[in-house]
Order: structure tokens, then C-alpha cells, then sequence
């Protein structure tokens, strides 16, 4: 029998066994990962990948864990993060060029510090470059398709260079995410701008998040995806569920398009609750609602 254990402990620096999840989502929420490591390189993602198909270890990709929710009863196979070791940002001329891992926060701060317009709506945006293009993230307006220029990605263990109108991005989505690609690294171009007025908006964006959502409970982000021609948020308030609570998870009083964890919360807690949701806005209005979060392991 393969021994998992000790190939890990030679092969990797950073790698924990029955490591908990919650320790590695905003959500802080989420039962034990088998395996969980973390690679410095390219060489080291392949080689991750490879093992696990080759011995049919079911595996995932995460960076800051911003938008997933993990099962209570774990992951049963390699959590693979992308995150702390690929974090490098570069600035040429009017593009930044940054690794998957840097924060969507920290690449906003480069574009401020060098007067480069175009990146004010990710400011506050709790995710990572890698996790931010997967999903074309977006708020205030902007989105991470009309930003990204091009997208280096590691697909079937080759490294290949996509550009923006490869991504195929759509509302929340992208060929990168449906292909189950891992990027590597994104370059942004921007364009020249006032150093005092992208710094007004930044603030502007700011403000609106410190004053319209829930950031001082644990979650994932927005928990659902806008549904054509309404607002999540609105139709579950109007559905009278603000503050709606299952366990320890709760509808946002504060923004009601948002889950939070309130009381340690489990996993159960926030899946009935999206389940409670979705079925009462669809009786109430006709509209179905989809999870923007994604749901990793076991529940």
C-alpha cells in the first residue's frame, strides 16, 4: 500500500495531516482536511496533481478559502493552497503582474501606490487574484474580466497562457473555473490615472462595505449569485428573513445577501439555511436563487 504520510513528509515542506479547515476559511467554518499542503512551486503543484491521479485521491485548489464552504465531516483526500508562497506583485509601465496568491487587496494597493485606474472596485474584495479571475469577482461595477489582459494557467500538467477573450468569463464564472484550470498568475492592464481620485474611490468603496455588510462576523462573501433582474439581497429581506437564523448561521441583518457565521456556526447550519432560503424567495416570488459559494467535502 501506497504510504501517503511519508511521501508528503519528504516531498513537501509545508504539509499538515487531519489539518481543520476552518483555520483556512473566512467562513471559519469546516471539518479536517486528510492532507493539506501548501507548494513553493510549479514543479511541486504537478507533482501534487499527479500523485492524486494516479492513485484516484480526490484533490482541491484553494487560496484564501474567501468563497467556499467546507463540510463538517472534512475533506477526504489533498487540499492544495495556492496562497502564501504565490503572493509576487510586479508593476510594467501601465500592467501589474501578479501571482494567483496575492490578496485582490494588495494588487488594488499596488495600482493606488503607482496611479493606475481600473482596479478601485477589488479594494475590499476578500479574496485572492487566483480565486478572483476563477470566478470573474466583481462589485461596484467592475469586474475582473475588464481588468485581466492575460492568465497564465496549469492545465493537465502543462502551463499554458490564456488571454482575456480565452477566459470566457461570464456573471461569476469562467472557462478557468469550468475546466477546473489552477491559475497561476494574471496580468492587469490599467490605465493611467489621478492618484487623489482613485484614492477617493477606493475609500467610497470602502465606506459602503464597512457600512453596508456584515464584515465583522466570519463568511463567505455574497452567498448568492444576482438572479436576472433583481437583487438577492432584496428578495430575502422582502421574503422577511432578515436576521433568519438556522444553528449558528445566520441571514445578515445588516445586508441581507449574506450568510454569516454568528455563533459557530457548522456547516449543516449554513446549508439548511441556503436550502430554507432559496425554497421561501421561490414560493414567495418565483425566482430561483444560486449559491455563489462553493461546496467542498463531506457534509
Amino acid at each position: 500500500m501506497f504510504d501517503f504520510k511519508n511521501y508528503f513528509v519528504k516531498n513537501f515542506e509545508t504539509v499538515f495531516f487531519d489539518e481543520p479547515m476552518k483555520k483556512h476559511t473566512t467562513f471559519k467554518i469546516g471539518g479536517n482536511a486528510d492532507i493539506f499542503v501548501v507548494p513553493k512551486s510549479i514543479d511541486e503543484i504537478k507533482k501534487v496533481i499527479s500523485l492524486c491521479k494516479e492513485q484516484s485521491i480526490p484533490y482541491y485548489v484553494i487560496g484564501n478559502g474567501s468563497n467556499i464552504l467546507v463540510g463538517d465531516k472534512g475533506f477526504k483526500g489533498v487540499i492544495i493552497q495556492v496562497f502564501k508562497n504565490w503572493s509576487d506583485i510586479n508593476i510594467c509601465e501601465n500592467a501589474i503582474q501578479a501571482q494567483s496568491g496575492a490578496s485582490l487587496t494588495s494588487v488594488s494597493k499596488k495600482a493606488l501606490d503607482f496611479s493606475l485606474n481600473g482596479l478601485e472596485f477589488a479594494a475590499g474584495i476578500p479574496g485572492t487574484v487566483g480565486g478572483g479571475v476563477c470566478m470573474n469577482a466583481g462589485a461596484y461595477g467592475g469586474e475582473m474580466k475588464d481588468v485581466v489582459s492575460k492568465i497564465t494557467v496549469l492545465k493537465d500538467d502543462k502551463v499554458l497562457e490564456l488571454s482575456n477573450q480565452d477566459a470566457c468569463f461570464e456573471y461569476r464564472n469562467s472557462r478557468i473555473l469550468k475546466e477546473k484550470m489552477i491559475v497561476l498568475s494574471v496580468e492587469f492592464s490599467l490605465e493611467n490615472g489621478n492618484f487623489e481620485e482613485i484614492k477617493e474611490k477606493m475609500t467610497q468603496f470602502n465606506r459602503l462595505r464597512s457600512e453596508k455588510q456584515p464584515i465583522d462576523f466570519p463568511s463567505a462573501g455574497s452567498t448568492f449569485k444576482r438572479p436576472e433582474g433583481h437583487f438577492a439581497g432584496k428578495l430575502i429581506m422582502d421574503s422577511g428573513l432578515r436576521g433568519y437564523t438556522v444553528g449558528g448561521a445566520s441571514i445578515s441583518e445588516k445586508h441581507c445577501g449574506f450568510v454569516i457565521n454568528k455563533n459557530n456556526a457548522k456547516a449543516k447550519d449554513v446549508v439548511t439555511l441556503i436550502e430554507d432560503v432559496k425554497n421561501i424567495v421561490n414560493d414567495k416570488f418565483g425566482v430561483v436563487l444560486e449559491p455563489e459559494i462553493r461546496f467542498i467535502g463531506e457534509f
